[in-house]
């Protein structure tokens, strides 16, 4: 078996005879044994250095060898079996979820938000009338944040675990086979909705539970070592339930401050942890195609995208949650705060394209926050996000051309965003804080003038606040086991825990404290 890279234009199906044609070379064998060879795409990337390729990496293998497939375990009916209560229906939450049916245990989910349908409409009123549902909008609800972003997939790193799975189980539940070979897959916000609501229909369907509106208000330990978990049902007047069971994991997302907050008040150990905060940078797509694809853009082509990272002043500047044909979105999850977000559909075919744009901030960059202990950087995080809010009076983002905010003037006029709510012209350099607005000065040229010629332009719209990047604070677990290091049987997970960064680290971090278990 060899890997072999086979090269094709874009708007061209790459045939079984090109790729069986080149075996025939790799492999060193007759030309009448070709229809025999076989292959397997291992991935797929676009080459736009000359001309625009996409460029493939290909097993293949003589017709005695075997090329080795991946396959998924199957699930188990565990209606009777142990439960594992799972606090979270985001990627780590279900897909741990999946791992349990696969050993025989019950996973029982609880999420505070609505089911995937039901939260729409939640996320509808806040684009058009401003109202927050501090449990059901772009942060909670069944899917987690990603589900209404752009579904990219981009981790590829093996070392937190076999990507294959999250991968292969994204297939079987309605994503396009496409996400098994693409160097960046994305599935898309018009499609992860399907796909999640596949997921849960999975688990009930093999003896798990689902029980949305659900917010944990309370953790106990007890004295024979199983947890109470005590839920308020959001949407009912009932009183509040109990669910009970010897292990937990907590995977409630990086917008979750109520637990942290209930973490602190109990003395169990956190860490203020670092994380990273900016804008998100609105330009024309057609100007990023342009960039991207040197002048050879055609409407064939995939929507160009971009990322970078450079450094300014010891700190990281990168780009975050790129959005090709997207638009952007209140993601606030209170009242009197301003956060934005991007999403794409499956085409991205939007006119604009919107990515973050933040800064690397560490505990000690602001001391004086230091009086919150682990929340310090969660304090800084809300009141920043209160200060963009408080700004407009709405959800109306504060919004700066790129190079008037670099040369910390005001903008003449604003051009159009695809930011429902609106924008309102706003000294960005200002509003930030100077540790984020003087980096963000300096990289937004060096990007333009080094790595993307024509990005540092005053048709780029910066909008205030990227602030969920990450989260800000850890919930710290023992490196082998996974747990928590005072509460044996509970397990930390997920971007909410601080040990992941998007849906695939997400969902291989669930998997992995499922496994523990």
């Amino acid at each position: 078996m060899k890997e072999i890279e086979v090269t094709c234009k874009l708007g061209k199906e790459l045939s079984a005879d090109e790729i069986q044609t080149a075996a025939v070379k790799a492999l060193g064998v007759s030309p009448k044994m070709k229809q025999q060879l076989k292959y397997r795409i291992v991935r797929r990337s676009i080459d736009a250095r000359n001309d625009i390729l996409y460029r493939y990496r290909i097993e293949v293998a003589k017709p005695d060898e075997v090329l080795q497939e991946y396959t998924l375990e199957e699930y188990q009916n565990v209606a009777s079996a142990e439960p594992v209560i799972i606090i979270g229906a985001g990627p780590a939450g279900m897909f741990a979820g999946l791992r349990l049916l696969m050993r025989g245990f019950k996973p029982v989910i609880l999420e505070r938000g609505k089911d995937v349908h039901a939260r729409k409409f939640d996320m509808a009123k806040l684009s058009t009338e401003g109202v927050v549902n501090p449990d059901s909008n772009y942060c909670f609800g069944e899917g987690g944040a990603g589900t209404f972003s752009d579904g990219k997939l981009y981790t590829r790193s093996s070392k937190r675990g076999d990507i294959r799975e999250v991968l292969h189980q994204l297939v079987r539940f309605g994503a396009d086979p496409s996400i098994l070979i693409d160097a960046h897959p994305h599935i898309g916000s018009d499609k992860l909705p399907i796909v999640v609501e596949n997921i849960r229909k999975c688990i009930i369907e093999h003896g798990g539970e689902y029980h949305f509106d659900s917010r944990v208000t309370d953790i106990e330990r007890r004295p024979d070592g199983a947890y109470n978990v005590e839920v308020d049902a959001i949407s009912s007047a009932a009183e509040k339930t109990v669910y009970t069971a010897r292990k937990v994991i907590l995977a409630t997302g990086h917008s979750a401050r109520d637990i942290y907050e209930m973490f602190d008040r109990k003395g169990w150990e956190l860490q203020a942890k670092g994380f990273a905060l900016g804008v998100r940078v609105e330009h024309p797509q057609s100007l990023i195609n342009k960039i991207q694809y040197h002048g050879k853009y055609q409407p064939y082509m995939p929507t160009a995208e971009y990322s970078f990272v450079t450094q300014v002043l010891d700190r990281g500047v990168f780009s975050f949650c790129m959005c090709p044909g997207g638009i952007l979105v209140p993601a606030a999850t209170a009242e009197g705060e301003l956060v934005l977000n991007g999403m794409s559909n499956s085409q991205r075919n939007s006119k604009w394209a919107n990515s973050g744009v933040v800064v690397q901030i560490e505990p000690e960059d602001f001391p004086e926050y230091a009086q919150y202990g682990p929340l310090a950087l969660l304090r800084f995080q809300q009141d920043i996000e209160k200060k963009m809010f408080e700004y407009t009076g709405s959800l109306k983002a504060p919004a700066q051309r790129m190079m008037d905010f670099c040369r910390r003037i005001p903008s003449a006029n604003l051009p159009k965003s695809s930011y429902h709510p609106g924008v309102e012209n706003a000294p960005l350099h200002e509003l930030l804080p100077e540790h984020v607005s003087l980096r963000l000065k300096y990289a937004f040229p060096e990007i333009g003038n080094k790595k993307m010629h024509g990005y540092y332009t005053n048709d780029a719209l910066l909008l205030g606040v990227e602030s969920r990047t990450s989260s800000p604070v850890r919930i710290p677990r023992d490196p082998e086991t996974l747990e928590h290091p005072q509460l044996p049987g509970l397990y930390p997970c997920g971007e909410g825990a601080g040990y992941a960064g998007g849906i695939v680290s997400s969902a291989l971090d669930g998997i992995n404290c499922a496994a523990k278990i």
